[in-house]
């Protein structure tokens, strides 16, 4: 219900169509079972992309969690890190090779633009973290 809700609120939005009805069914979404099941497919997702495209997704995760987040934001971050990384996808990468990956991005750059005044340093802080943990250190050269 969760993931259904949430990808027809991110294709309404991108296409300019009214969300109050889907808001209105998403009021009685349990939050944490979902964002729990992001977080266990996230690493697996992350490992194979790399540090630089996990992190504005992993940005996004943070921001989804914050309590301030409103619940069009929410839906929107869920769906957009849902579908990048679970294996179904409206155009199939399997298929279509660069329009499936092209799908996803496009969701993701459509919702990280509507988010990114959100992402605090503390939210920072907590994505170098994992990140270091789950790539090791990177560290910048200073010329």
């Amino acid at each position: 219900m969760l993931l259904t809700i949430s990808i027809l609120v991110l294709a309404y939005m991108i296409l300019g169509k009214d969300i109050k009805p889907l808001l209105e069914k998403a009021k009685s979404i349990d939050w944490r079972a979902g964002i729990d099941e992001l977080w266990e497919k996230f690493r697996p997702w992350a490992v194979k992309v790399g540090r630089a495209t996990a992190r504005p997704l992993l940005q996004s995760y943070y921001v989804l969690k914050d309590e301030n987040t409103s619940t069009t934001d929410r839906l929107l971050i869920y769906a957009a890190i849902a579908y990048t990384i679970l294996p179904t996808d409206a155009i199939p990468r399997t298929v279509y090779k660069f329009l499936g990956i092209l799908d996803d991005g496009l969701a993701v750059m459509y919702v990280y633009r509507k988010i990114k005044s959100k992402i605090t340093a503390e939210i920072d802080a907590k994505v170098d973290s994992i990140l270091d943990d789950w790539f090791g250190v990177d560290y910048e050269v200073i010329e």
